[in-house]
C-alpha cells in the first residue's frame, strides 16, 4: 500500500483534561456537550448536569431554538459557582438565513444576548449555503430560498467579529473537502475548526486528514452515527449495533458508544456526544481510561460505508414548499 498523509492527533490522550490546541493557540476541550435535539424545559437542566459532570466545552446553535434557556442555565451556573465563564469553551453557529454581510454581526449579537454572554470562544458557519434572511428571531426553516451572498463574503464578516472581540475563533461546519480548501486559500484569519458528520460508518479520511494537516480541528457532531433516534426515524443502520463494535466493547468492558467515541479520539477528532441523561453524560466522558489496539482500529476502519446519513441536521427538507426545492425530498446542497 502506498503511503499517504495521516497527521498524528493534536492532543495528548494521557492527560487528565486533554485539549486541542487551535491554530490561534487557544485550548479546546476534546469532549464537548451537544445541545441539538433538546426539548424546551429539558436543555437548561441538562446543561447544568453536564457542567456538574465536568463538561467544559458546550456546542450551541441559534437554529436549535434553545439559546435563551441555555443562557438562563449558564447564568445559574455562574451565580452558584458551578463554573466560571473563563473555564468554559462555548461554540455558537451562524445560521443559513443570516449569511448576509450586514446580518452576520447582528446574528452573533442576537445569540450572545440570548445566552447572556459577551463573546464566543468559537463561532461557526453552520452550513455552506446562504438563504434569504428571515429575521434574527426566526431562523429560516421551510420553503427556504437561496440567497446571493458568496460564502467568502460571509467569512470576511466573520473575520471582522474576531477583530472586534465578539469571537475568539471562527470556523465552519459541514464543509466538504474542496470548499474547505477553497476557503483556506482565501482567508485572512485561519479557520480553526470544521464540524462535520463523521463516525464509524462515514469515516471521511481524506477530509479529516486534510483538515488536520492544516491544523484545522475536526469535530464530530454525530460521533455515534445519529444513534437510535436516526435508526427509528429514517430506518438507517447505526454503528452502535454493529457486531464488530459490540465485540470490541465486550472485550474492554465498555459500552458500544464508548468504543465509538474513543475510536474518533484516537484518530485525532474532537467529539460531540449529546444526552440529557446524567448517567449517559458520565459514560460519554469515561473514555480516557482505555485505548483501542491497532488491530481494533483497523477493524473499525473496515466499517466505512462511504455514505452520509444526513444527520444533525441536513437542510434537505427545508427547501420543501419553496421555489428552490429541486427534488421530491427538497434540495441536497451536497449534490
Amino acid at each position: 500500500m502506498s503511503s499517504y498523509t495521516k497527521p498524528a492527533p493534536n492532543f495528548d490522550l494521557s492527560s487528565p483534561s486533554p485539549a486541542y490546541t487551535l491554530a490561534s493557540g487557544d485550548k479546546m476541550p476534546i469532549i464537548a456537550y451537544g445541545t441539538f435535539r433538546s426539548n424546551p424545559g429539558e436543555v437548561g437542566p441538562a446543561v447544568i448536569e453536564a457542567l456538574k459532570a465536568g463538561y467544559r466545552h458546550l456546542d450551541l446553535a441559534h437554529v436549535y431554538g434553545n439559546e435563551e434557556e441555555i443562557g438562563k442555565a449558564l447564568k445559574q451556573a455562574f451565580d452558584e459557582g458551578i463554573v466560571t465563564r473563563e473555564e468554559l469553551f462555548i461554540t455558537g453557529k451562524l445560521w443559513n438565513s443570516d449569511h448576509d454581510v450586514d446580518i452576520v454581526p447582528q446574528a452573533a449579537a442576537h445569540s450572545l444576548n440570548n445566552l447572556q454572554l459577551d463573546y464566543f470562544d468559537l463561532y461557526l458557519i453552520h452550513f455552506p449555503v446562504c438563504w434569504k434572511h428571515t429575521g434574527l428571531a426566526t431562523p429560516g426553516w421551510g420553503a427556504s430560498e437561496l440567497g446571493d451572498t458568496p460564502l467568502i463574503d460571509t467569512w470576511r464578516a466573520m473575520e471582522d467579529l474576531v477583530e472586534k472581540g465578539v469571537c475568539k475563533n471562527i470556523g465552519v461546519s459541514n464543509y466538504p473537502m474542496m470548499l474547505m480548501h477553497d476557503l483556506v486559500t482565501q482567508v485572512k484569519i485561519h479557520p480553526v475548526c470544521n464540524q462535520i458528520e463523521v463516525h464509524a460508518y462515514y469515516q471521511r479520511e481524506s477530509l479529516v486528514n486534510y483538515c488536520l494537516s492544516r491544523n484545522i480541528c475536526v469535530t464530530a457532531h454525530t460521533p455515534l452515527g445519529g444513534g437510535v433516534l436516526n435508526s427509528e426515524t429514517w430506518d438507517t443502520p447505526i454503528p452502535l449495533k454493529d457486531d464488530i463494535i459490540l465485540d470490541i466493547a465486550k472485550k474492554h468492558g465498555k459500552s458500544p458508544a464508548q468504543v465509538l467515541l474513543r475510536s474518533l479520539l484516537q484518530r485525532g477528532i474532537v467529539i460531540l456526544p449529546k444526552s440529557v441523561k446524567p448517567h449517559r453524560m458520565a459514560e460519554n466522558k469515561d473514555i480516557l481510561d482505555f485505548s483501542l489496539t491497532e488491530t481494533e482500529m483497523k477493524k473499525i476502519a473496515t466499517l466505512d460505508k462511504y455514505v452520509s446519513y444526513k444527520t444533525n441536521p441536513n437542510p434537505l427538507s427545508s427547501f420543501m414548499g419553496g421555489p428552490d426545492a429541486f427534488s421530491e425530498m427538497g434540495t441536497d446542497i451536497f449534490d
